[in-house]
């Protein structure tokens, strides 16, 4: 501990200074040496510079010095410090030395110089070797350990914290540590903060942020800002996006600072942060109101939107929470965090059932419901990829039409208070099946609601979720880690987005809302251009866009062409007189359907076609039945082959 204070500033020593105290420490060595071979040799200590009984030291040390220093020069012994400090440093010393030591003990051994006993030109050259190879292992633990953090430290990412406040400072000491990236300074806002420091890192203003990241070497700008608003937040980021660095982000600042979240928890900035709009603060009234005591299912459980719905709605506070699900692997997952959940809080006693099953199973599906009996159903299991669902279309119809139909008349059996469907903008006018099956999905509901008395049947449209299975952010984000190129369908085509969080709340805060054959519409902001996201996603990286204007930038945007059933553009009402209700985001719509004795045969004879694999008269089914589906063609891969 007494040495290692030290050793830094013996680090912050100019090279030659170093080369300099090594050669003197050699030097010395070499004199020590000489003084131990005659103890060795005579048993009793010698004075170097005044001699008795006629010996010569000073010839041996003369000798030592003229032979071994030039040697240590010529074999790179001071070309840089801690190179020779590891085992290969060791066979360096021995190597040298021993040819230092043949040519001592020639002179000394073999042919004699008087005054010198002929057993120093042996001994000293073993001392030698062994009090140098000990200064370079001394030199390797001592330095070499802090060395080393040095260098790493020097390599690690430089980043700069913007925001000086107290989440700023907390994120700075919460980094100050880290073996991931190394603090340079912060950027703030606030004029009067410029120029001071907090724990030796300086404020900067953010319109130097261009000469700072030449000047710095700045490469990752981290958001320490958790109180701003969204549109405040955007302006920041078009700002930093500019000197083409990284951004990124941070879940909650005190929770690294208390140490209960990692420094791997800061990441890439999301999307959702760019939606251009904050969120609304939720109804607790209207969250509670289906849940809060109730027995709740959730099908679909282990999707994007299930597992979310399940989150909030163990946040509230069911009886029970019934989770179904087709996917083993799916299911477990979000058992194993609910329980965690669970166990985290003991305030919440709730039951908490999986069920592995599938919707379509109508056997097992009204077991669970008759020995359950829940209160609130929502209906998210359904297949969602649009290119899959085209090239499996019976599957599609099956799981989509069938499986919620199936689950909606088995909730009214069994007295379900609420049934929900959570549908999708694609089921608007859609030119691909799987819209066309939500749409049939809605349209079963609405069927079912106008002949009940009991359960409550609604169904709640919206658009793409970012950070879902289906989204593209995940496939971007992934596209540009690997060095591009990203794939696009089509330079135009645009899209709603929406955070999962904020989609679920509002699912729930729906279904509160509902009369009966409810098509709520959600609020999803402005459309926004895809290829407008990936070039943001690009520049959130630190990276540039690569095309005719920048043939030297970092990652191209590659068009590939729609693919079978997608969109240019989506819409969330089929008519054009959306109604709004008590919460702003959330708007009623009213749609056409068909009765249920006017469904059904509808329903029986696209069982038979999809039986017989009569492919062309399902596609006709469906367009007669669901309202402006235009379908590209048949592309059902057993049909094609």
């Amino acid at each position: 501990m007494f040495l290692s204070k030290f050793a830094s500033p013996v680090l912050d020593l100019p090279r030659v200074a170093k080369r300099i105290i090594v050669l003197a420490v050699d030097a010395s060595l070499c004199v020590l040496t000489v003084w131990l071979a005659y103890y060795l040799r005579l048993d009793y200590w010698i004075s170097l510079t005044n001699p008795d009984s006629g010996w010569n030291p000073m010839a041996a040390v003369g000798m030592s010095l003229l032979i071994a220093i030039p040697l240590f020069i010529v074999n790179g012994f001071y070309r840089a410090i801690f190179r020779y400090s590891g085992l290969s440093a060791i066979v360096t010393v021995v190597k040298v030395i021993a040819v230092y030591g043949v040519i001592y003990a020639a002179i000394f051994t073999a042919m004699g110089v008087s005054g010198v006993p002929r057993t120093v030109g042996i001994l000293q050259p073993i001392l030698l070797m062994l009090f140098v190879g000990l200064t370079r292992l001394f030199a390797r633990f001592w330095l070499g350990g802090l060395y080393r953090n040095q260098l790493q430290l020097a390599n690690l990412p430089r980043v700069l914290i913007y925001g000086a406040g107290v989440t700023g400072r907390q994120l700075a000491g919460a980094l100050a540590n880290s073996h991931e990236m190394r603090v340079v300074g912060f950027i703030d806002d606030n004029k009067a903060l410029h120029k001071q420091t907090i724990n030796n890192l300086k404020i900067f203003n953010p319109q130097d942020l261009q000469g700072l990241v030449e000047t710095l070497g700045v490469n990752t700008v981290l958001l320490a800002f958790n109180a701003a608003s969204r549109k405040r937040r955007n302006e920041i980021i078009d700002s930093i996006t500019k000197s083409k660095v990284a951004v990124r982000t941070l879940p909650r600042v005190t929770e690294i600072a208390t140490g209960k979240v990692s420094i791997s928890d800061l990441r890439e900035l999301d999307i959702d942060d760019l939606l251009g709009r904050d969120p609304v603060i939720p109804d607790a009234q209207l969250l509670s109101k289906n849940i809060l005591g109730k027995v709740v299912l959730v099908t679909g459980a282990g999707g994007s939107i299930g597992s979310e719905l399940c989150r909030q709605i163990l946040a509230v506070g069911p009886k029970q929470l019934l989770l179904l699900e087709q996917s083993e692997f799916a299911l477990y997952q979000i058992h194993q965090e609910l329980e965690q959940k669970l166990a985290a809080n003991n305030t919440l006693k709730i039951s908490l059932i999986p069920f592995l099953a599938s919707v379509r199973d109508e056997a097992r599906t009204d077991s669970i419901l008759a020995k359950f009996k829940p209160h609130t159903i929502f209906h998210a299991a359904a297949y969602k990829h649009v290119p899959l669902v085209e090239h499996n279309l019976s599957e599609g119809i099956y799981n989509n039409v069938f499986g919620t139909f199936t689950t909606a008349k088995l909730a009214l059996k069994h007295g379900a208070e609420n049934f929900v469907l959570i549908s999708t903008d694609k089921a608007v006018r859609p030119t691909n099946i799987m819209g066309a099956t939500k749409r049939l999905a809605e349209m079963s509901l609405q069927a079912l609601a106008a002949t009940s008395n009991t359960t409550v049947f609604s169904m709640v449209r919206f658009g793409n979720v970012l950070g879902s299975s289906g989204s593209v952010v995940p496939l971007f984000r992934q596209q540009i880690r690997d060095g591009g190129p990203i794939t696009l369908t089509h330079r135009d085509i645009t899209r709603y987005f929406m955070t999962i969080p904020e989609a679920a709340q509002l699912v729930i805060q729906a279904s509160a809302l509902a009369k009966g054959g409810d098509v709520f519409l959600l609020d999803m902001g402005e459309p926004i251009k895809i290829y407008d996201l990936a070039i943001r996603m690009i520049e959130l990286s630190g990276l540039s866009l690569k095309d005719e204007s920048n043939p030297e930038g970092d990652i191209e945007i590659q068009i590939t062409g729609l693919r079978p059933g997608e969109k240019l553009y989506e819409e969330l009402l089929i008519g054009n007189d959306p109604q709004p209700t008590s919460h702003e985001r959330i708007m009623r719509g009213s749609e056409a359907f068909l009765a249920i004795n006017q469904l059904q045969p509808y329903f029986d004879s696209l069982i038979t076609a999809i039986d017989q694999q009569q492919f062309d008269v399902v596609q006709g089914t469906l367009k007669e039945l669901v309202s402006g589906y235009q379908a590209a063609g048949i592309v059902d891969w057993v049909s094609t082959r």
